[in-house]
């Protein structure tokens, strides 16, 4: 009978726990505590977590193993639909060019998906991992033709921080990005109860 520490439910499980644990550091080095307690939820929901555990391997997402299994991933689906640091969640029709676009991610959403994709990189690349690991994935990733211009340029300018001049100063930048993002949507809230009492 194999341990406990050897079944792959168990090390997907260490897995994902690691991540959480290591992205919700990363949002509170930027002031997202929220968002750093909420992160990922859903993957230990049944959907997510028993897909997770079936084609666990340990060196990169096990949707991918299911991707190319059954030519689908249905804890993806569910994963992506319920956590608005994926950029596949602000996926929508393009009523003025047809098709399929991405839409301007809320800038919370652009911090945490950074700081997902900083703990990823971690955790998948282990001793290979490099300041630079997330930029690299990244410009080498199909999605990022996905993303609105806006988000695009501002994950790719965190991303570039921590390549070029290391965690404290991509942290630090997105740490005073988000709070003056906070401010700004203060200023905005109390500008349209304004509008709305008169």
């Amino acid at each position: 009978m194999k341990k406990i520490t050897e079944a792959k439910w168990y090390k997907h499980l260490s897995t994902i726990n690691h991540h959480k644990w290591e992205v919700g550091k990363n949002c509170f080095r930027c002031g997202l505590y929220r968002q750093g307690i909420l992160h990922d939820l859903s993957k230990y929901s049944w959907t997510e977590f028993s897909v997770g555990a079936k084609y666990f391997q340990g060196n990169r997402s096990p949707n991918d193993a299911e991707r190319e299994a059954t030519g689908v991933t249905t804890s993806w689906l569910h994963h992506k639909g319920r956590n608005k640091h994926h950029l596949e969640y602000w996926i929508d029709y393009d009523l003025k060019n047809g098709g399929m676009t991405g839409m301007k991610m809320p800038d919370n959403y652009i911090v945490e998906m950074f700081c997902d994709r900083v703990a990823a990189s971690k955790i998948y690349k282990k001793e290979a991992y490099t300041d630079a690991t997330a930029l690299e994935y990244f410009r080498k990733g199909k999605s990022k033709v996905m993303l609105h211009p806006y988000s695009r340029k501002r994950l790719e300018k965190l991303l570039t921080l921590l390549a070029e001049e290391g965690e404290d100063a991509a942290f630090g930048y997105a740490r005073r990005y988000m709070k003056a993002y906070r401010k700004y949507k203060r200023k905005k809230r109390r500008k349209n109860c304004r509008m709305a009492e008169t």
